[in-house]
């Protein structure tokens, strides 16, 4: 049986090798437009339209074009054709670079300046709040994560390239509304100030992740029908695959979140001491 294995295998595999190696216009042109988008609307956008103010500072711009690496290395080459063809583990991979990593690469990119001049605009304010607001981006998030991994949206996606794109453009979104309340350029759209709540607010986002990843990897049969039908390209068996998958979701995305409820805590830490410090020059400068 053994080798009546070995051809399917390799056909398997030098097929993976081929589409490693394919390039999709569409992510291409894709990213290209947004780092084109970026560099003019900082530059002669701005300068056409008189603002003066607006600057991009280095840092800022490498966020932004630093997005867009694991956007084209989740969505191009080698990861891209084992997540759509071979491994559920690949396609979770894949989810956790376009959740976890690019939405609030994507948030630091833009200039407070550039977001200020748009939110000048009443509709476009009234929409971002809307967009922004914790209540909105928690339900929003989370019916759109759970939602697509049900096993009928799931294998749909996977079935139906133009529904796949629309997947992943609708956990990008909604995972950029996740992100924005942590990692808020500007003040007029931060609805919670650092602290406590907002540790509480990124963790509480972690819960639903924990419980479907925790189904998952815990789960003794297949929930997806198309990674069970496919070519066997590695030694793990569909299950095994799907709780490996499973698994990439738990712990890293845990500990992504865990690493943000960290970096809000020393934020909020030292914006504490600051205030404390200045009340101590105060009080010690009126002679208290």
């Amino acid at each position: 049986m053994g080798h009546s294995l070995r051809p399917l295998l390799h056909g398997a595999l030098d097929e993976l090798r081929s589409g490693a190696l394919e390039i999709h216009p569409s992510v291409l042109i894709g990213c290209l437009g947004l780092a084109l988008a970026y560099g003019w609307a900082v530059g002669p956008m701005a300068r056409r339209l008189g603002w003066t103010e607006v600057r991009a500072e280095r840092w800022r711009a490498a966020s932004w074009y630093g997005a867009l690496v694991p956007v084209f290395a989740a969505l191009d080459g080698p990861l891209h054709e084992l997540s759509d063809e071979y491994l559920f583990s690949a396609h979770m991979g894949q989810h956790m670079l376009l959740m976890m990593i690019v939405p609030p690469l994507l948030i630091l990119g833009l200039p407070p300046t550039l977001i200020r001049r748009c939110l000048r605009s009443a509709p476009v304010l009234g929409a971002a709040r809307l967009l922004t607001h914790p209540a909105v981006a928690f339900v929003a998030y989370n019916l759109v994560f759970l939602g697509w991994h049900f096993p009928g949206a799931y294998n749909a996606a996977l079935v139906n390239h133009d529904l796949h794109i629309v997947q992943h453009l609708m956990f990008i979104s909604t995972a950029v509304m996740m992100w924005w309340p942590v990692v808020a350029p500007v003040a007029e759209l931060e609805r919670i100030p650092d602290g406590p709540v907002l540790m509480m607010y990124v963790f509480a986002f972690g819960i639903p992740t924990t419980i479907l990843s925790a189904f998952i990897t815990m789960s003794e049969s297949v929930f997806y029908p198309f990674y069970a039908a496919a070519p066997r390209i590695s030694t793990l068996s569909p299950l095994q695959d799907q709780r490996l998958g499973g698994l990439l979701m738990w712990i890293p995305g845990m500990l992504i979140f865990w690493v943000a409820i960290t970096a809000v805590w020393f934020r909020w830490t030292r914006e504490e001491y600051a205030e404390w410090r200045q009340e101590a020059r105060q009080a010690a400068a009126s002679g208290i």
